[in-house]
């Protein structure tokens, strides 16, 4: 008998198309109930029910029961970062699972991955901070460096906050559309927390879709210059 992780089971948990669907429409990092989740999968409630029980089983999902109704959220960032991988894997083997819509230009652009920020605006703001030495690779392990807890701190993010929680401090999610990296973990986080809070970006009703205000776009744009380096 083979011993090690049971990759096959946790395969088993997201293949099925309804389960898929329903775990996709978590990313959005809002807590959803079984009759959302049953629309999102077009199945019955019940079906759903049946499903949400055995991801639940499975270790993907956290729920949390508030009054009548229970609410189903991603278990935690690992979920997240292996579903972004996946579907990087799929769109780079040309399976979609349908045409371009309007509104793939914007998720392309910005939305949200669980609670980051992702899409080309989230690409950039990574690459800014590694361009400029805010991030550092060490190994396989990625860092924030002097000058980007100097950075952190001028931007109003309590970095001491950030590190009492249990989440990592920083992380690299492979982001699906770009094919490269972004910027997970408690900081990425606390980065579109700020965007938010500054107004520069909206988070749309219903979908993934991160707006950015005019001014808002203007104010990221330079501050996360593109290919931007350090002076």
């Amino acid at each position: 008998m083979k011993e090690g992780p049971d990759i096959a089971y946790i395969a088993s948990l997201i293949g099925d198309p309804a389960r898929a669907n329903m775990l996709t429409a978590l990313m959005s990092g809002k807590a959803l109930t079984a009759s959302e989740l049953s629309y999102e999968a077009g199945v019955t409630l019940q079906t759903a029910s049946s499903h949400l029980s055995k991801l639940d089983e499975g270790g993907l999902l956290r729920v949390r029961k508030q009054g009548r109704h229970k609410y189903f959220s991603l278990a935690n960032e690992d979920v997240a970062g292996v579903l972004e991988g996946l579907m990087g894997l799929a769109a780079g083997s040309g399976h979609l699972r349908r045409r371009i819509g309007p509104q793939d230009a914007q998720l392309r652009h910005a939305r949200v991955c669980y609670n980051h920020l992702a899409g080309d605006m989230g690409t950039q703001l990574f690459d800014s901070l590694m361009a400029q030495g805010h991030l550092a690779l060490t190994g396989d392990e990625l860092c924030l460096t002097a000058s980007g807890e100097a950075f952190v701190a001028d931007f109003e993010i309590d970095l001491t906050a950030l590190r009492r929680g249990r989440t990592p401090l920083c992380r690299e999610c492979l982001d699906w559309s770009e094919r490269r990296s972004h910027l997970a973990g408690s900081l990425g986080r606390a980065f579109l927390r700020r965007f938010e809070e500054l107004s520069w970006a909206k988070r749309e009703p219903e979908t993934r879709v991160i707006s950015f205000s005019r001014e808002g776009a203007r104010e990221f744009n330079q501050l996360f210059a593109p290919g931007r380096l350090m002076p």
